[in-house]
């Protein structure tokens, strides 16, 4: 009754009633096969046996040239009647000869085959006789004829005993079917359940299977694999949230702060008016850097943009973005810039001076107080080889593989400097994945860092 009441608690659409239904279904096919060559098809399967063998005995015959006292042993053992003829006489004749096979004789001659098979049946004894008929080399005929019993008995008790089994063999089924599909559709139950947990918020789950399959391990640890960067996200989201709002709500009251003084206090300055109105322009500016690296990053995380590739001056395109750091060199930086006589690459220049832009910012942000950045471009055999290296304090070897998250920071607090938004290594990121190219960082602890990338030829 608790089986019974179980399956009716099973939902159609459920995994455990499919595998139970696909299970017994199974069983069904495999029994109705049963049926159908065990029953039904019985006389036809007697029949092909019997002709087939009769036909490798004429083979054997054939090929060996026996006398009549070796052909007798044959006929003996297989409880045949073997006839070897000319088209005159009998040569021999051996073994079970007590049916006519005249008429099939007769038959084959006439038709002229190379080999042939009759059947006759004796409607008056029920009886059939299976007769093959081979032409020899010579003009010589080999007949094999054999006695097909009848087998409607031997198929009647096949049939009972088929009835018997097919009752236990469906019920063993059904029993069996139900609790292989509970076991295997339990785990999956568990991970769903635990799945849920992680939709109402839950990420400390883990998900595990205490059954020894593999499909069912692999899914396991996908699922953990999910759950840990679904953790990273909310964590990430969370942080970018936080200085976000940080990185617009500074520039956002210090414009408005010195719009007031403006308005209240140095409207009759002139200087003070132009000191308070130029760190309003540069707060703007900072405020629009940061929102165009949003929606650079947005862009290409969406890969909504597509790449324009052209042929690009790799020098010239360095060069045109260095210009951009001429005021730097007066506050002491120094740009060094390391290059082959020509370099022309394949790439989205606008793209590609972005990753440099945002790559030598980096640099100027990290580079240690003798303010050197040095840009290196290097031709290989199949590439073109970028670096782009501060002489800052380097990075911690654990923290190499976040630096390209999106403000990810060692000491988790965000840091507002006068270049970066905390976005452009992600920007970079993004537009080397989207033009397949390979990139990377080395560092060591106070000689600084080395990004690169390369560009195939």
């Amino acid at each position: 009754m608790d089986l019974v009441t179980s399956l009716k608690t099973m939902k159609k659409n459920s995994l455990a009633f499919k595998i139970w239904k696909y299970l017994i279904l199974f069983s069904i096919i495999i029994l109705v096969f049963l049926w159908l060559f065990q029953v039904v098809l019985l006389d036809r399967y007697y029949e092909f046996s019997k002709q087939e063998e009769s036909k490798k005995i004429a083979s054997f015959l054939a090929q060996e040239d026996l006398t009549s006292s070796e052909a007798e042993q044959i006929a003996y053992e297989q409880d045949i009647c073997i006839e070897l003829t000319n088209q005159y006489e009998t040569i021999y004749q051996v073994g079970s000869c007590f049916l006519n096979t005249s008429h099939a004789k007769l038959k084959f001659l006439n038709e002229q085959k190379k080999e042939s098979t009759y059947i006759y049946e004796n409607e008056r004894f029920n009886k059939k006789t299976l007769v093959f008929s081979k032409k020899l080399e010579d003009n010589h005929y080999l007949f094999i004829s054999t006695s097909l019993e009848p087998l409607n008995k031997t198929a009647s008790i096949l049939a009972s005993q088929l009835l018997y089994v097919t009752i236990a063999v469906f019920i063993l089924s059904f029993v069996v079917a139900y609790f292989i599909s509970k076991k295997i559709s339990k785990p999956i139950e568990k991970l769903s359940t635990v799945s849920k947990e992680i939709s109402k918020g839950n990420e400390k789950v883990c998900f595990q299977v205490d059954e020894d399959i593999q499909e069912l391990d692999a899914l396991a640890n996908s699922l953990n694999e999910m759950r840990m960067e679904l953790e990273k996200t909310e964590e990430l989201r969370r942080d970018l949230m936080a200085n976000v709002s940080h990185d617009l709500k500074t520039p956002l009251t210090l414009i408005k702060a010195y719009a007031e003084m403006v308005r209240d206090l140095h409207y009759k300055n002139k200087k003070k008016r132009e000191q308070s109105l130029n760190t309003i322009i540069q707060e703007t500016d900072r405020l629009t850097v940061l929102v165009n690296d949003i929606l650079a990053l947005s862009k290409e995380e969406a890969n909504v943009e597509i790449l324009n590739i052209e042929k690009v001056d790799c020098i010239q395109m360095i060069e045109d973005v260095l210009m951009r750091y001429t005021i730097l060199k007066e506050e002491g930086y120094q740009f060094l810039f390391e290059h082959p006589e020509k370099a022309i690459i394949k790439a989205d220049k606008k793209k590609l001076e972005q990753v440099i832009y945002n790559l030598v910012n980096n640099a100027i942000n990290y580079t240690g107080n003798d303010k050197k950045i040095t840009i290196r471009l290097l031709e290989l055999e199949n590439a073109f080889h970028i670096e782009i290296m501060d002489t800052g304090k380097g990075i911690k070897k654990e923290d190499l593989p976040h630096i390209w998250d999106k403000y990810y920071q060692t000491n988790k607090n965000h840091q507002r400097n006068i270049y970066g938004t905390g976005l452009g290594l992600s920007i970079v990121k993004n537009i080397l994945e989207h033009h397949h190219f390979n990139y990377g960082v080395q560092s060591k602890k106070n000689k600084g860092s080395c990004f690169y990338f390369d560009i195939p030829k």
